[in-house]
């Protein structure tokens, strides 16, 4: 009998995110999946969860996704988690999910924590109609993704680190203009979340003054009618 995949969604920060159906599944498993171990072994001990980890991440999924399969093939119930939030949304999941499906093992996605949503309700900006688009690209699709986006009358969604920040938003003055209004959040759910909200030349200047630290989601209003 074949095993079962579990996609189980972590805490974004705050430990205490996590649903009471996601610890009972994540104590149930025979293997859990992560990205790093030295992080989900913080929840898990802060938990009293014992299990078996294996790292499952972005550089090595293509070489052990097939052993993966073979072991629920094999009757393993094997459960995917990443540092923080929902596997395969800008986290590895995806190939595996894909393939699951492809030899007919039955998986179940837990609903939780994404980073994305809590961003964009407190943005202030439209959130009936929106578009997530994650990471940009780092360099050579780049400037022709912000291009097609420079058109787009969602609210776009988008994920950035410290370091590319300042970039980022220089980028979006370029394609978007100085004046379009966009939120930047980050640190959510921990102690010193915050949230940002002006237009891209106010956010670049307030990045100048205030050094980037965090991980960030920056939603950007889309082009007015």
């Amino acid at each position: 009998m074949k095993g079962k995949l579990y996609i189980i969604p972590t805490p974004i920060g705050n430990l205490g995110d996590i649903t009471y159906r996601a610890i009972k599944t994540l104590q149930s498993v025979d293997l859990i999946l992560c990205e790093d171990t030295r992080t989900s072994l913080k929840l898990l001990q802060f938990y009293n969860i014992n299990k078996k980890l294996k790292s499952y991440h972005a550089h090595n999924e293509h070489k052990i996704v097939s052993k993966i399969i073979s072991l629920l093939v094999d009757g393993m119930n094997i459960g995917l988690i990443s540092d923080a939030g929902m596997p395969s949304i800008s986290d590895p999941g995806y190939l595996l999910i894909s393939e699951a499906i492809k030899e007919d093992i039955e998986f179940e996605c837990l609903p939780g924590a994404v980073a994305f949503v809590p961003a964009l309700v407190q943005s202030g900006l439209p959130s009936n109609n929106f578009i997530f688009l994650g990471f940009l690209p780092v360099k050579k699709k780049r400037n022709k993704q912000l291009q097609e986006l420079s058109t787009e009358k969602r609210t776009m969604i988008f994920y950035e680190s410290p370091h590319r920040i300042l970039k980022t938003l220089t980028d979006f003055k370029s394609h978007f203009g100085e004046n379009r209004l966009l939120s930047v959040s980050k640190e959510l759910t921990k102690k010193f979340e915050t949230t940002f909200r002006g237009t891209i030349q106010e956010t670049i200047n307030h990045f100048e003054e205030n050094t980037p630290k965090g991980e960030f989601v920056i939603c950007v209003g889309g082009l007015s009618k």
